[in-house]
Order: C-alpha cells, then sequence, then structure tokens
C-alpha cells in the first residue's frame, strides 16, 4: 500500500514498525544461513524430510524445486509443494526445518485445519481490497470525501485481517513441522534446536509484517478522522 505523504504519524506509527520489519528480515536470514551449514545425523535432504513426513502421515504431494533462495512454499491450488535450491536438495538443519514447515501446510489442508480454510476463503477479496483501498483513500483525501476515504481504509483493514489470521496459521505449520521431526527422529534433539530458532525467526517476519500493517491503518484512521473532525 502506497505510503501517500509522510506526516507525524507515520514517523511515530510506522518507521518504528518498519525498523521492527527490517530487523526480523535480517534475523531469519542469518538463522537460515548459520543452520544452513549445519549438516544432520540423518544425512536427509529438504525434499526427503519433507516425503518422509509425508509418507508417516498418509499423504501424496509432489515436491518440486524451484529457483531462488527462500522462496519455499505450498500451492493449494496446485497442491505442490516448493522448495527453493536453499533447501530441497539441501542437507542442512535449516533445509529440513523449513521443508517440515511447508509440509506442514500441506497437512492443514489435507486435515480440514480452520483458519488455513478461512484464509483461503477470504483471500480473493483480500486481494480485491487491497488493490483498490489506496486509490479510494487518496481519492477521498483529495476531493475531501470522508465517506470515501473511510470506505478506503476498511477495505485496507481487510488486509490486515488476512495477516491477522495468517499468524496462527503459520505458527501451527511450524508446530507439526518440529513435532514430526522430533517424533519420526529426522532430526536429533541437540539438532532440533537449531530447526526451532529457523521457523522462530520466520515466524517473526509475520509477526513484523502484521504491525507494519496495524501501525499503517492506524495512521490512515486518525489522518481521515481528523479531517473528518477539522469539518465540523
Amino acid at each position: 500500500m502506497p505510503l501517500f505523504f509522510w506526516d507525524g504519524w507515520y514517523l511515530i506509527l510506522v518507521m518504528p514498525a518498519l525498523l521492527i520489519a527490517v530487523w526480523a528480515q535480517i534475523k531469519v536470514k542469518s538463522t537460515f544461513a548459520k543452520y544452513s551449514k549445519i549438516g544432520t545425523r540423518s544425512g536427509m535432504s529438504g525434499r526427503d524430510a519433507s516425503m518422509t513426513i509425508q509418507q508417516i502421515n498418509k499423504i501424496s504431494v509432489p515436491v518440486e524445486t524451484v529457483q531462488g533462495s527462500m522462496t519455499d512454499h505450498y500451492d493449494p491450488r496446485s497442491n505442490v509443494i516448493r522448495l527453493s535450491q536453499t533447501v530441497g536438495p539441501e542437507r542442512s538443519i535449516a533445509a529440513i526445518g523449513v521443508a517440515a514447515h511447508e509440509t506442514g501446510h500441506a497437512l492443514q489442508y489435507a486435515e480440514g485445519y480452520g483458519p488455513i480454510k478461512v484464509r483461503a476463503a477470504i483471500l480473493p477479496t483480500t486481494r480485491f481490497a487491497s488493490s483498490i483501498s489506496p486509490y479510494l483513500v487518496i481519492a477521498g483525501l483529495l476531493f475531501g470525501n470522508d465517506y470515501l476515504a473511510f470506505i478506503g481504509v476498511l477495505f485496507f483493514g481487510v488486509a490486515v485481517l488476512f495477516q491477522l489470521i495468517t499468524l496462527p496459521v503459520e505458527y501451527n505449520a511450524s508446530a507439526r513441522a518440529l513435532r514430526a521431526l522430533d517424533s519420526q527422529g529426522i532430526l536429533t534433539k541437540e539438532e532440533l534446536v537449531g530447526a526451532r530458532k529457523v521457523l522462530t525467526a520466520a515466524a517473526l517476519t509475520y509477526v513484523a509484517a502484521l504491525l507494519v500493517s496495524l501501525m499503517s491503518f492506524l495512521r490512515l484512521l486518525l489522518i481521515v478522522s481528523g479531517r473528518g473532525r477539522g469539518r465540523r
């Protein structure tokens, strides 16, 4: 969402949240890099770990390798787990942890996990609301139409709601991953500590993203509310 213009609320609310988001990105990259250099006793690759977890849980989802680093994701539309070049073929604590996390998402869909079903249901609305909300707010502010600006702010709130729902989805996928890696002996207790650190650092990026969106939403709400009061 465009920042529209600089103002006091941006400096007070959004800027600190952005700094936290930058820190979270640095944290996840450094943690991933650290544990990407540490192998495991099992000698499994990320792909091996995913296939093992799937077999135990009686699901069968194709695992593909995609270009880039930290581009790992589960695609529910194609029912495919896509692992990056630094995860799929690699035999490290970080690779196994991330692969297990994405497999956790596949398990969520297979089991009909509630929050992920809600997130999938509101995704089309979220995309529409996110794309149109900046233009509604800008138009409302430029032409002095407070109602239009408020509608734009509310539309932006839909995107915030989506990110809020995303948090339990991501934490649950990580919890599933760690349980599977432990119970199935893919990682030792010592190795599991490293995998937990990788997944915790990744989860912090979602928390930071939500914080940025929340502060941006509050900022816009205060701007629009302030203009409305100024006309009374």
